[in-house]
């Protein structure tokens, strides 16, 4: 699969690179494309790459010698044994003084493991030998938890020596579905699958049908995805009962802490500390209104799994985990014929049309500078209130009040009007954001009705977004 996106992160990693010295942490879960990020940074540089495993720190410097052996062209340094890192390290450093070169370290935390002092290691090399030299080193690492414990916390040895840190995330709608040869809606249904994990996207081509795909991927139980989630909390060691559970409640859109608790006959202060470390990890988040002004604080929080293709394995595959073992797939096709485009696909196609809603205003096709993106409800998601994107320009004092369908039919007036009911209905809107100028948008697979284009024509205040394009007026 070719490289995709990631081009602000491949500028960042080329700033750093000019510099004399630097000192780059990248971190993020697995799957996310850390390594190809790298790799494809490192064509046309000489680099040392290292990439860690899970065995005794002796063959890890084994290893590291016949990398940096092959580099330099030096037979006998790869049959060389060596029982100190910075031995290996000066010869990193030493080697043509005048030329920049870039280690990297890939899985770090596996040398953690192997070493609990490799930090303290690495902060030598870093202040003895890396520091004044020209060389960059990169770190890089999929256990989110020791990654920000042993290389960017306050009591790490390494604190305050990086120069810059990236946590890589999925990459945007815009970036997939423009390296894509298929329409909008074949984009948007494959999207909401495998979300923007480069790793998932290898295994879905864009000459085949979704639904072959997931039978062959993520149905069958020799699938290479079918057994996918346990394997990432099962990485950072997260295999207790309560994880699956509280994310397994979720998936079945309970969103509230007290419906999630409900659900599982807990106390929500129990439940408190894992949800906030299955937050951390990046495997759900707590989004909570744009009305919010301390969205930290607020009761009005709701909870839901960021990653896509966790979501649908949790609402199409644990449930069924005793059929699908049993070679059924029958009853897993069934449900995706029931609700899989009107329901999962259609939530999802809200979060693209927010992604789409930033896309545009970065690039000045909508004249609005959002302070935030996201959503609103009044009690709960599924209440009558909810909009689904939301947007507030505090510097031009606008609102962006937007509503998703991923119809088969055109967008009509109705649709709009309702948008604006439930906007001039809103005491709350109209009590946080006093005085500002609302804007509607109205985002739609399938194009609109000759009478909402005549609306939008006699109305400024109306944006209409054919799958990722705002239509002219």
């Amino acid at each position: 699969m070719k490289f995709i996106g990631r081009q602000s992160e491949l500028s960042k990693l080329n700033d750093e690179y000019n510099r004399e010295s630097s000192f780059v942490v990248i971190y993020g879960r697995r799957r996310v494309g850390k390594t190809t990020l790298i790799k494809e940074f490192l064509k046309g540089k000489t680099a040392f790459y290292f990439l860690a495993t899970e065995e005794l720190e002796n063959q890890s410097m084994k290893r590291l010698a016949g990398v940096v052996g092959r580099t330099i062209q030096n037979n006998l340094l790869q049959k060389a044994v060596f029982s100190d890192w910075l031995d290996l390290f000066q010869i990193i450093a030493d080697y043509k003084l005048e030329e920049k070169k870039v280690l990297v370290i890939d899985e770090f935390p596996y040398l953690v493991k192997a070493n609990a002092a490799f930090p303290s290691v690495l902060q030598n090399a870093w202040d003895e030998l890396f520091k004044e030299s020209k060389v960059m080193l990169i770190l890089s690492g999929s256990l989110i938890g020791m990654m920000q414990k042993h290389a960017l916390a306050y009591d790490s040895p390494l604190y305050g020596r990086r120069t810059a840190q990236m946590r890589l995330v999925q990459l945007p709608f815009s970036d997939v579905y423009g390296a894509q040869q298929i329409t909008f809606g074949e984009a948007v249904e494959q999207y909401a699958v495998t979300g923007g994990v480069p790793k998932y996207l290898e295994f879905f081509q864009d000459n085949h049908a979704l639904i072959d795909q997931l039978k062959e991927t993520t149905l069958s139980k020799n699938g290479f995805l079918y057994e996918e989630p346990y394997f990432l909390l099962k990485s950072e060691s997260m295999t207790g009962v309560n994880y699956f559970s509280i994310i397994k409640a979720i998936a079945d859109g309970n969103h509230k802490l007290g419906k999630i608790a409900g659900v599982l006959g807990q106390e929500t202060s129990a439940l408190t500390p894992y949800l906030a470390t299955l937050a951390g990890l990046g495997f759900i988040e707590k989004r909570t209104p744009v009305t919010e002004k301390n969205p930290e604080k607020s009761r009005k929080g709701l909870y839901f799994i960021a990653d896509n293709f966790i979501r649908f394995w949790f609402r199409y595959v644990y449930p069924y985990k005793g059929e699908l073992e049993l070679d059924n797939m029958q009853i897993v096709l069934d449900e995706l014929g029931k609700d899989f485009r009107e329901n999962f696909v259609a939530f999802a196609f809200e979060d693209i049309c927010r992604g789409i809603f930033a896309d545009l205003c970065r690039k000045n096709v909508i004249a609005f500078s959002p302070s935030r993106i996201g959503a609103y409800w009044l009690n709960d998601y599924d209440s009558d209130t909810e909009i689904d994107v939301m947007a507030v320009d505090h510097q031009h004092k606008l609102l962006f009040a937007g509503e998703c369908k991923y119809h088969r039919k055109p967008v009509d007036a109705p649709v709009y009007f309702n948008l604006k009911e439930k906007v001039a209905g809103s005491g709350e809107i109209a009590r946080v954001f006093p005085q500002y100028q609302t804007i509607y948008g109205l985002f739609s697979k399938s194009g609109f009705s000759p009478r909402m284009h005549d609306l939008a024509k006699e109305n400024r205040e109306v944006l209409l977004i054919h799958e990722d394009s705002l239509i002219a007026k």
